[in-house]
């Protein structure tokens, strides 16, 4: 590879690595305080679900 290729392919890799470092943590959501936290499943079930809707059929 040339150098110019691999100055890039750092940067990138910088890049993503930033990305991902700021992913937004799950936080449950908070209705009532006197309702049971949210279970683990929950949170994926409504995250995947939020995904979806996203997505066009």
């Amino acid at each position: 590879m040339a150098k110019g290729e691999d100055k890039k392919l750092a940067a990138l890799a910088r890049k993503n690595a930033a990305k991902a470092a700021k992913a937004k943590p799950n936080r449950r959501r908070q209705y009532d305080d006197t309702l049971p936290p949210e279970r683990e499943e929950d949170l994926e079930l409504r995250d995947f679900f939020s995904e979806m809707k996203k997505r066009e059929f």
